[in-house]
């Protein structure tokens, strides 16, 4: 696995593509005690490059709990998919908002899978979007 590290020029790409939202559970980045990270969609154990088309915006909780996954089990069917690759699709065909705008929902196996396997509606994370949202600062729309 090759030493070399992601740079500022990609990471702040990757930040302006995902607009400062986490790709996977839409944090906002500028809501957070933590630093997002650059995530390696394919992940660098498995020939992952740092390549733009394999990096991904993630909140350091999203990042930490998919760490080198690529595959998690659809709680609904029990088989196994690939976790959302948010290069290759859209957030909205595979997960949608609760009513109340509290909840990301898997709407496939992928998606589905993804919010179990990521943990998308921890506690603190349904927290913090019952305060943004509050505030007026929840934006849940995604293309």
């Amino acid at each position: 696995m090759p030493s070399e590290r992601i740079s500022g020029s990609q990471r702040q790409q990757v930040r302006e593509r995902a607009e400062g939202f986490c790709e996977y559970c839409r944090a906002p980045d500028n809501f957070t005690t933590s630093p997002f990270h650059c995530e390696h969609i394919i992940p660098r154990k498995v020939s992952g490059k740092n390549a733009l088309d394999n990096l991904a915006w993630a909140c350091p909780w999203c990042n930490n709990h998919k760490h080198a996954k690529t595959h998690a089990r659809d709680p609904q069917t029990e088989q196994r998919v690939p976790l959302f690759n948010p290069r290759l699709k859209k957030w909205h065909r595979h997960f949608k908002w609760s009513d109340d705008l509290l909840f990301v929902i898997g709407r496939t196996r992928t998606g589905r899978a993804t919010v179990e396997a990521l943990n998308m509606n921890r506690f603190e994370q349904v927290n913090l979007r019952r305060a943004l949202r509050g505030s007026g600062e929840h934006l849940p729309n995604v293309d």
